[in-house]
């Protein structure tokens, strides 16, 4: 028997069968399905009110899906709690920022290892050796992943006092404190100017790479969009329309239309520069 016929086929960190969301007679999901492969940064595209944001929801399980499958690793994940997703290997950032605005940046980051803790409520309220010890560890722990993104030199400052780009950065950074398997961003540019898109771009490269990551993002940026996925999925009215390479996607009839509105198809230079 070949040998390449008899490997087994590689189960996608992320697998979604015929998902659908129903808000009262709004169907805003409709049977939508999507793998992502490890180590993959793809993107899901579409117009304002697409369904985007309410698939990310469904994964997360901020949302319980009204039917369908979702499979972390081929286990799934319908029915359980948000803690639990995320304890199975999900990250998540959100289109405005999440921040504990009112506590420092390296807090907003503790927070995450929190529930590695290793020390029991008991331990927390009488604040003995072992709390004491692990919160030091945790304290370690931050500070040494503040460093790897350029952070430590704020972790102190208020979360409210920094510029909007390290704001976004730091919630990053927060959900891979989670140490995620598969990094959901949802509009990670959202209100960054060119040079901070620029660095953002930078910065998604550097942590898919840094700690093997799986990343799929909503970004209604086309110019993050088009220069850094590798394969993208495009949602209109809660249906997928389009599945391709950046290429392919920005020259796909339906895309163009969705984008740009009927008889847009030969406005070519419009749609290099909107799609």
């Amino acid at each position: 028997m070949n040998a390449s016929s008899s490997a087994p086929a590689a189960v996608p960190v992320l697998e979604i069968r015929r998902l659908t969301k129903v808000f009262g007679g709004l169907r805003a999901v409709g049977d939508f399905n999507l793998e992502v492969q490890k180590g993959a940064l793809d993107g899901l595209i579409g117009p304002n009110g697409a369904g985007k944001t309410t698939v990310f929801n469904m994964i997360s399980g901020l949302y319980a899906p009204t039917e369908g499958a979702i499979l972390l690793n081929g286990e799934p994940t319908v029915g359980l709690e948000p803690y639990e997703i995320t304890n199975m290997g999900v990250g998540r950032t959100f289109q405005n920022i999440r921040l504990f605005q009112n506590l420092t940046v390296l807090d907003n980051v503790r927070i995450a290892y929190h529930p590695h803790a290793g020390y029991s409520l008991a331990d927390g309220l009488t604040r003995n050796g072992r709390f004491s010890a692990n919160e030091h560890e945790l304290t370690e722990r931050a500070q040494d992943f503040l460093a790897i993104f350029g952070l430590d030199r704020v972790q102190n400052e208020l979360a409210k006092n920094l510029p909007y780009g390290e704001q976004r950065r730091v919630e990053i950074a927060r959900a891979l404190a989670s140490n995620p398997k598969l990094l959901l961003l949802d509009e990670p540019a959202a209100g960054m100017n060119p040079n901070e898109i620029s660095r953002l771009m930078e910065y998604i490269h550097f942590i898919r790479d840094r700690f093997s990551l799986t990343i799929l993002l909503i970004e209604h940026q086309m110019r993050l969009v088009m220069n850094i996925c590798e394969r993208l999925t495009v949602m209109d009215f809660g249906q997928v329309i389009a599945r391709g390479t950046p290429r392919e996607i920005q020259d796909n009839p339906q895309v163009i239309e969705a984008y740009l509105g009927r008889g847009a198809i030969g406005r070519a230079g419009v749609i290099r520069k909107d799609i």
